[in-house]
C-alpha cells in the first residue's frame, strides 16, 4: 500500500537497550494512554446514543469523517484497538523512538504524506527519482491520534476494524495488519514478538 516507511539514523547519544526502552516508554506510553481514553469515551458516548435508537447531526458528521455508511461501521471505526498494538507499532516503526522521523517530526508510526500543503519532512532516501515525504506533527499525542484515525478510516484495514469488534486479543488483531507494512504477514509476527517479549499486553488490563 505504501503509506508507511521506517528510517533510522544515529544522531542520538549511545544508549543501552534498557535505557532506550525506558526512554521510549516514558515518551510514548502516556500519549497512547491519553489518546486511548479519549477515543474510548467517544466510542462509548456514541454507542449509547445509537443503542438508544437515537441519532443526531454529530453522529452523521462522524459517519462522513470516518467514511462509515452505517451505525455498525461507525462503531467499528470509533472503537480504539488495544494499546499494546499501538505501543508495539510505535516501537517497531520508530526504532524505539530513535528514528529521524520521530526526532524531527514526532512521526512515531512512519506515516507518509501525499499532501504538499500539510506539514511534512523529506526522507533522506528516495525510491528511484521519487522523494518520500512523511507527516510532521506538533506533538506525540497528535501522531498517536492520527495513527488511530488512519486505521479507523482506511479501506485497507476494514477487516482489522471488523475483527476488533469480535475480540480485544492483540495477538489475533495484529494478524489483520498485514497491509500496514510491505512485510505483509511477517509484520504481524514481529508485532506479536514485541508485545510478548516486552509484556506490552499488560497495558491492556
Amino acid at each position: 500500500m505504501g503509506y508507511y516507511f521506517m528510517q533510522k539514523d544515529a544522531e542520538l547519544l549511545p544508549m543501552t537497550v534498557q535505557e532506550k526502552k525506558a526512554r521510549f516508554k516514558s515518551l510514548i506510553v502516556p500519549a497512547v494512554e491519553n489518546v486511548y481514553i479519549k477515543l474510548m469515551q467517544q466510542y462509548q458516548d456514541v454507542k449509547t446514543i445509537i443503542d438508544a435508537g437515537k441519532s443526531n447531526g454529530d453522529i452523521e458528521k462522524l459517519k462522513i469523517e470516518y467514511k462509515a455508511s452505517t451505525d455498525a461501521e461507525l462503531l467499528m471505526a470509533l472503537k480504539p484497538h488495544p494499546k499494546s498494538i499501538a505501543i508495539a507499532q510505535a516501537a517497531m516503526e520508530s526504532s524505539w523512538a530513535t528514528s529521524r522521523f520521530f526526532r524531527k517530526a514526532y512521526n512515531i508510526f512512519g506515516v507518509w504524506s501525499f499532501d504538499e500543503d500539510e506539514p511534512r519532512i523529506a526522507a533522506l532516501q528516495k525510491r528511484g527519482d521519487k522523494t518520500i515525504w512523511v507527516k510532521k506533527y506538533d506533538s506525540i499525542e497528535d501522531a498517536v491520534y492520527d495513527y488511530y484515525r488512519t486505521l479507523a478510516r482506511s479501506d485497507a484495514f476494514a477487516e482489522f476494524r471488523q475483527t476488533k469488534m469480535e475480540t480485544n486479543d492483540p495477538f489475533i488483531l495484529v494478524t489483520k495488519l498485514d497491509k500496514y507494512s510491505e512485510k505483509g504477514s511477517l509484520y504481524g509476527e514481529e508485532l506479536t514478538s514485541i508485545i510478548k517479549y516486552n509484556k506490552f499486553d499488560n497495558y491492556d488490563r
